[in-house]
């Protein structure tokens, strides 16, 4: 509801620095379903990147791309649903 999935080759140069040098497969920009409120305004969608070349980069065939990406994507949507690393780590 409300997200929008983008596909990048990278993530932007301050996104990656942010990320303390972890090679990011994916990234969730928004404010997670548990912190939200209806009296909220009115918000821009949620964005879910994927970054494609660095998927590449860890995978070495094309199912291993496809399961890749499935479990990138899932993992942010976990992010949506208010999930932390931690509680994502545990499934």
């Amino acid at each position: 509801e409300n997200v929008v999935v983008v596909v990048e080759d990278y993530p932007d140069p301050q996104t990656q620095e942010e990320s303390e040098g972890a090679l990011l497969l994916g990234l969730y920009r928004g404010v997670p379903k548990t912190e939200r409120s209806v009296f909220d305004p009115f918000q821009y969608p949620d964005i879910i990147f994927i970054y494609q070349r660095n998927i590449e980069r860890v995978c070495r065939t094309d199912d291993e791309v496809r399961r890749e990406i499935r479990a990138t994507v899932v993992h942010e949507i976990g992010h949506y649903f208010g999930l932390t690393e931690e509680e994502l780590a545990q499934q």
